[in-house]
């Protein structure tokens, strides 16, 4: 068995930690032990008004994991994944044990540089359609990891799938519990190490019709604006077959997998999962003629200049001793 060294720990925890969480809660530890990282759920980070089953804190640790199995093989090592591997430590999620040299790299060298340029960015995307040979690669990434990525190519799709997001906003404004969490986590301070500041909020649409999340529930933020978004925002769905913590995990690894790929591409995205979050509207938001699959992302993927990043804890917060 390979031993990491400690320069190595420390490129794999920096590239895990670099994943997008939901707020930016960054809901995960990890323990190393020699040849091995595991990655385990932190609970008290989980949004328990906006999400009490804990489906998006594993999504989120899905992306870490995804990130720490593309910066193994960054090191030149194939790495072996055991997903939930002790019913005992239902938090532990998962394990990561470095076995040996892989034979070819592959994509491994773009993917690992895109992780430390992804950014989820919330401003207005340009009027100019992502390429369909793009849009496929997209879709590709997310059934390599055994996910389906579904663009919501026609107009009256999305129309509604805009209509579903503001029920859903709606919904949220109106509960306490929601505004008083989001309040917590979003438009916080400069300085902080976790939630989303103020700088990566990104304005707010001028039009009712714009697919957005706004992640303060409404609540005033001083020197936000209004802004111009793009007419014709390119959606897509991120689906499973499974429907529990195995595959929210999965979902998170696929949703990696098509970000990096789309940061290759050049492409910026955001996140409205705003339905997603509401038993009674969750099940609207599948494909209507194929109803395949359960609902895990709602992306808006395009082209903009970069954003800023949104800050890290310190990995001495997040390993375990």
């Amino acid at each position: 068995m390979t031993v990491l060294s400690p320069t190595d720990q420390r490129l794999l925890l920096t590239a895990a930690v670099a994943a997008p969480s939901v707020h930016n809660t960054q809901p995960w530890l990890f323990r190393v032990d020699g040849h091995r990282i595991d990655v385990v759920a932190d609970r008290s980070r989980q949004l328990l008004a906006q999400d009490p089953d804990g489906r998006a804190l594993l999504v989120s640790c899905g992306a870490a994991l995804l990130n720490l199995r593309v910066a193994v093989e960054h090191l030149g090592f194939q790495p072996r994944v055991e997903v939930l591997p002790d019913p005992a430590e239902p938090d532990l999620v998962a394990r990561v044990s470095v076995d040996g040299h892989h034979s070819r790299a592959g994509m491994t060298a773009e993917l690992f540089a895109a992780i430390d340029q992804r950014r989820t960015n919330r401003m207005p995307y340009e009027d100019r359609p992502v390429p369909r040979p793009v849009l496929d690669a997209l879709v590709e990434a997310a059934r390599q990891e055994g996910a389906e990525l579904h663009t919501v190519s026609h107009l009256h799709d999305r129309r509604r799938l805009v209509e579903l997001i503001h029920d859903a906003d709606e919904d949220q404004e109106s509960n306490p519990s929601r505004v008083a969490e989001a309040g917590q986590w979003t438009g916080v301070e400069p300085g902080r190490p976790d939630g989303v500041p103020r700088s990566a909020l990104g304005p707010l649409p001028t039009s009712p019709d714009t697919p957005f999340r706004d992640l303060t529930l409404g609540r005033a933020v001083p020197g936000r604006h209004f802004a111009v978004f793009e007419k014709d925002p390119t959606l897509a769905v991120l689906t499973t077959r499974g429907d529990d913590p195995p595959a929210w995990l999965l979902a998170g690894q696929a949703l990696q997998r098509v970000l990096l790929v789309a940061t290759i591409e050049g492409l910026v995205s955001t996140f409205a999962n705003q339905p997603l979050e509401a038993p009674s509207l969750r099940w609207l938001v599948r494909d209507p003629d194929a109803a395949i699959g359960y609902a895990q992302m709602i992306m808006r993927i395009g082209y903009a200049p970069p954003a800023p990043a949104t800050p890290r804890r310190p990995l001495e917060d997040v390993v375990l001793r």
